[in-house]
């Protein structure tokens, strides 16, 4: 079969798929919500929404974001605690603060902190 017989047995892009949302964080990033007054560091990125629909849906319809956009993974602090959050990419901005985080799992993921960011520690780099 020519080159030109197999460029015609590809199949056409699908009209109906999604676009691809790129992400805009990467992991080590200082980020702060929009709307809710929290800021962390990312840990893990999904390319789309990746946790149980129970989650999901117990989220204030107004508040809801698709589904189809990079989701991360956050070492958060507030005023009153550390936790581990989990956020949509439309809801973070970058956090120009300048200041370390304050979570009790940074250390164990990330060995220095410089420029706004984390570096990622070697042993979980891939």
């Amino acid at each position: 079969m020519t080159r030109d017989a197999l460029a015609d047995t590809r199949l056409p892009a699908d009209p109906i798929a999604p676009p691809i949302a790129h992400a805009r964080f990467s992991i080590g990033d200082v980020v702060r919500h929009r709307m809710l007054d929290f800021r962390g560091v990312i840990f893990d990125v999904d390319p789309v929404f990746a946790n149980s629909e129970e989650w999901y849906q117990s989220i204030p319809e107004t508040l809801r974001p698709a589904k189809d956009q990079p989701f991360y993974h956050l070492l958060a602090e507030n005023l009153e605690s550390s936790y581990v959050a989990y956020v949509s990419q439309q809801n973070l901005e970058h956090d120009d603060s300048d200041e370390p985080v304050d979570h009790p799992a940074i250390a164990g993921l990330f060995d220095r902190f410089d420029g706004g960011r984390y570096g990622l520690k070697r042993l979980h780099r891939h």
